[in-house]
Parts: structure tokens; C-alpha cells; sequence
């Protein structure tokens, strides 16, 4: 059995002997390499390749629920790609093509039954820099759900998303005004609102706060840790700090491949593999 990390913590945060500077979590026990129960998001042998090109090699892993999950690994690695396949945004690359098993709740993402128009309003995106709609804050909170039919009260929906990406308190006077004139940190905040007024399961990120300040990636990190009690959510970051502050779990690839899945205190205590170790460590990548 493992447990958490074993070194004392202060009452904010705690710096691993790799490092790593890790925020403290509740005592969990589990055994290494193994999720929890409840999946969201299964692959199984998933191979991903752009022409001849394999980008992802025979990964297995599965995304539990309503819990963040890193994705880590230098540049090239095959993270993004990962990524963008769990809600087939890799459809729009004419040379993709995908082989193993993808699941979402049991679903082959892949399959002939799977709509990727219906898998997108349950699995949601924000990219790696904010990219708000030419419109105003309020009809960029709108605009999905109002495409998409819904029937309730619109108002209610954009303040409910706006709040829960902590924007309502800075933007309510201001809804009619253009996305444009927000902040870098608040054009982000409004883009994962504009993700939650779909009424999503899973927000996929990737890189989210790589064009941010260090004020709106704490703000968006915060965000990240409240989310997760309504949300799964999958990160894919450069930033191994930013990686152990707000997941509770890590995987890290290399090459296309997985080579560790686990805990994030073990993977930034102590991994199983070298090649883990010696990334955390900046040893490469």
C-alpha cells in the first residue's frame, strides 16, 4: 500500500524531495497504478497517428470522476493529441486516424453510435489561449447553449456559468460589453464559462494558463481546484508545479507513450520509473 506524501506539510503547501512544491491534499490509501473505481474516461491500447506519424502508442488509462487529472511531458509528446481525442477535436486533422479503444461512461468515442456534436456538449474544451467570440460577455456565455436549443432561462444560465468560473463579481454591470475589453486572465475565466453553460461532465484543458500572468494562473488554478466538485477535469500543463498544486492525479508521457499513471504526491515523491523521476527532476525535456 501507499499512502500520501509522507513529509510533513505546512498549513498551505509542502516542497517534495524532488522539489516539487505540492498542495496538501486529505490522507488518501490506495494502491499504486490503481484509479478509482468510477471512470469517466477509459483508453484502452489507444494508438493515435497523424499519416505514418504515431503521436500516441498503446495507451491505457482511466480518467476518474470529478477529480482533476494532469497530463504531463515535454514538448512533442503526444499530451495535447491525448487530449483532443477525448472529445474528437482531432477529427478536424484530415491525416488523424485512431486505433484501440476510447470510452466515455462506457461509449466508444470512436464508434459508428457516437455523435462527436453530442460528445462535445458533454465534454467540453478551453484552449491554451483564451479565445472569446467577437460579441459581448453575455452573448459569449449565450451563444452555445442558445444554438444548442436550450429552453431555460437564459439569464439564469450566464449568471450561474459566470459565477462559477468566479468572473460574475467583476463582470455583472458590464454583460453588454465586448469580451474584448477583459483582462487576458478574465478572457479565460470567460471562456470556461462559455464551456460550463453547456452543462458539461468533463472540462477538457489544455495548457490554459500558458499566455497568463502569475495572478490569473493562481486565479484559474483556484478555479480549477472549486470546479472539480461538479466537473472532471483533464490538464494538459508544461508546468510540473502547476501540475502538482491542482491535480489529484498525473500522468506523464513521453515519446507517444504512457510511462507513468498514479497518485500525484507519488509521482512527484516518489515514482516507479527513472524516466519520470529524472523529468520531474529537469534532468530532460
Amino acid at each position: 500500500m501507499v499512502t500520501t506524501m509522507e513529509t510533513p506539510f505546512g498549513s498551505d503547501q509542502a516542497t517534495t524531495p524532488l522539489g516539487v512544491t505540492v498542495r496538501p491534499r486529505p490522507q488518501r490509501l490506495k494502491e499504486t497504478n490503481s484509479p478509482p473505481p468510477e471512470s469517466v474516461i477509459a483508453a484502452d491500447r489507444l494508438t493515435i497517428r497523424y499519416g505514418t506519424f504515431i503521436a500516441v502508442h498503446d495507451v491505457s488509462l482511466e480518467i476518474p470522476s470529478r477529480q482533476v487529472t494532469a497530463i504531463i511531458g515535454p514538448s512533442g509528446c503526444g499530451k495535447s493529441t491525448l487530449l483532443r481525442a477525448m472529445n474528437r477535436m482531432n477529427d478536424f486533422v484530415p491525416s488523424a486516424s485512431v486505433d484501440g479503444k476510447l470510452l466515455y461512461r462506457g461509449l466508444d468515442i470512436y464508434g459508428p453510435e457516437c455523435d462527436p456534436v453530442e460528445l462535445r456538449l458533454r465534454i467540453g474544451m478551453v484552449f491554451q489561449k483564451p479565445n472569446p467570440f467577437p460579441k459581448s460577455i453575455y452573448k459569449n456565455v449565450a451563444w452555445g447553449a442558445a444554438i444548442n436549443g436550450y429552453r431555460g432561462n437564459m439569464d439564469e444560465l450566464v449568471e450561474r456559468s459566470l459565477r462559477q468560473a468566479a468572473l460574475w463579481n467583476e463582470v455583472k454591470d458590464k454583460l453588454q460589453q465586448s469580451a474584448y475589453a477583459l483582462s487576458g486572465g478574465q478572457q479565460q475565466r470567460l471562456c470556461i464559462a462559455r464551456a460550463i453553460a453547456l452543462e458539461p461532465e468533463v472540462l477538457l484543458m489544455d495548457e490554459p494558463c500558458s499566455a497568463l500572468d502569475p495572478i490569473a494562473t493562481s486565479r484559474i488554478e483556484d478555479l480549477i481546484d472549486e470546479l472539480k466538485s461538479r466537473y472532471t477535469v483533464v490538464l494538459v500543463t508544461h508546468n510540473m508545479q502547476q501540475a502538482a498544486r491542482v491535480s489529484d492525479w498525473t500522468a506523464f508521457m513521453y515519446l507517444g507513450e504512457l510511462i507513468e499513471y498514479d497518485d500525484t504526491n507519488v509521482i512527484f515523491t516518489r515514482p516507479n520509473e527513472q524516466r519520470t523521476q529524472d523529468y520531474i527532476t529537469g534532468r530532460f525535456g
